[in-house]
């Protein structure tokens, strides 16, 4: 349907999961997409047969950002398109506890500069490359920036700043008229790779996690990553155009209550 061709589109932490099928989705429509990872490790074989553009980026670091930007203003001159997608959880990344008791101010601040920086400065310098012609940024946040998560607090606390953080730029962007869309997403019960250390590593433990995690969910199932890329691709396409300052949550129904099931006879 080519929803964004021709556009210039930038992916951050791309290397798997959401970031890549987002990546690749935006380029199916016809957006010319460059993705950046700290992991670079076989992600030439993973875009081989694409038209993917591959840049090293560690989203915390300003300077990083600053020399991706030159480099970006050099090969298009703009931005059309940010999604800023990198981040983790803590919990993979063996930072100790993540509860609001154990988790060390180390890992409360590596993960808030990963998470919560990385998208500022994202903001920050996808402004600089998109205020003269318009663009849309789409910033990853997550079900847990809604709601309190008692295992994972500094993950939920940065993709909470990321929400409103979101707002602020849409805001600022339409006050100084740079014709720039501003919208977070909020994926919940998403099948990827930073679901691991939940479900462990035996394939019986996995299908069990699996079945519980799925029977509290009202949809009755997790959703996929290309779930969440068709939420960022509207919001980068021009049928979004009179949408900024908001949120889309994709989560299978979690966060509109609880589900229920009726029996005949219920009154």
């Amino acid at each position: 349907m080519d929803r964004v061709k021709d556009k210039i589109a930038l992916v951050t932490g791309a290397a798997q999961g959401i970031g890549l099928e987002t990546a690749k989705l935006l380029s199916k429509e016809g957006a010319q997409v460059i993705i950046t990872d700290i992991n670079d490790e076989g992600i030439q074989d993973r875009i081989r047969d694409t038209s993917l553009k591959y840049e090293h980026l560690d989203v915390k670091s300003e300077t990083q950002w600053q020399d991706l930007i030159q480099k970006l203003k050099k090969n298009f001159g703009h931005l059309d398109i940010l999604f800023n997608n990198a981040g983790i959880t803590g919990l993979n990344e063996n930072l100790g506890p993540q509860d609001p008791e154990h988790a060390s101010l180390e890992s409360w601040q590596e993960i808030h500069k990963i998470n919560l920086d990385g998208v500022f400065l994202g903001c920050k310098y996808g402004i600089e490359l998109m205020k003269n012609k318009g663009g849309s940024i789409i910033n990853m946040s997550s079900r847990s920036g809604l709601v309190g998560i008692p295992g994972a607090a500094a993950y939920a606390s940065s993709k909470a700043a990321i929400h409103n953080h979101t707002k602020t730029v849409a805001l600022y962007c339409a006050q100084k008229g740079y014709n720039i869309r501003c919208n977070s997403v909020h994926p919940g019960a998403i099948l990827t790779p930073l679901w691991d250390s939940v479900f462990g590593s035996q394939q019986e433990e996995r299908k069990k996690v699996l079945e519980k995690i799925e029977s509290g969910i009202p949809l009755g199932k997790m959703g996929d990553a290309i779930d969440v890329a068709f939420a960022v691709l509207y919001l980068a396409s021009n049928e979004a155009k009179y949408v900024t300052g908001t949120h889309l949550i994709m989560d299978g129904g979690i966060l509109a209550g609880s589900s229920a099931s009726f029996k005949k006879n219920d009154k």
